[in-house]
């Protein structure tokens, strides 16, 4: 369902469920994600909201963003954040921010799924 406001742009209702699984770049086997708001699947110009389900031993690699800001929220199960080479244990209703520029990994180390969002603003990291 979309609803066009008075700049133009239109609201976007969207069912998870319709909206396919994907394996992105330098995410192991297992660490899936939903690309639920986007510009290319919603218009967005400021944010990318997805949620990720990652398998036991599934990890995304260390990496850094130049401008971009993200909100891990986990929803369900337990792992390890690294942030800057440090490592803490992250379970169910944690929040983690991220500011630009910092080393960042996340490990499924529990014996079940790890659910969890992912907020990053602005949505492409240029």
């Amino acid at each position: 369902m979309e609803k066009t406001s008075g700049t133009g742009r239109k609201a976007v209702i969207r069912q998870m469920a319709e909206v396919l699984w994907e394996n992105p770049p330098a995410h192991s086997p297992g660490a899936n994600s939903k690309m639920l708001v986007r510009p290319e699947n919603c218009g967005s110009r400021l944010v990318d909201y997805r949620i990720s389900n990652y398998q036991p031993m599934s990890f995304v690699e260390s990496h850094a963003h130049k401008v971009q800001e993200q909100i891990y929220h986990v929803l369900e199960g337990e792992g390890v954040m690294e942030l800057d080479g440090e490592r803490k244990v992250v379970r169910r209703d944690d929040v983690i921010f991220i500011p630009p520029g910092v080393q960042h990994a996340i490990h499924n180390t529990g014996k079940g799924d790890l659910l969890f969002l992912v907020i990053t603003t602005p949505p492409e990291d240029e």
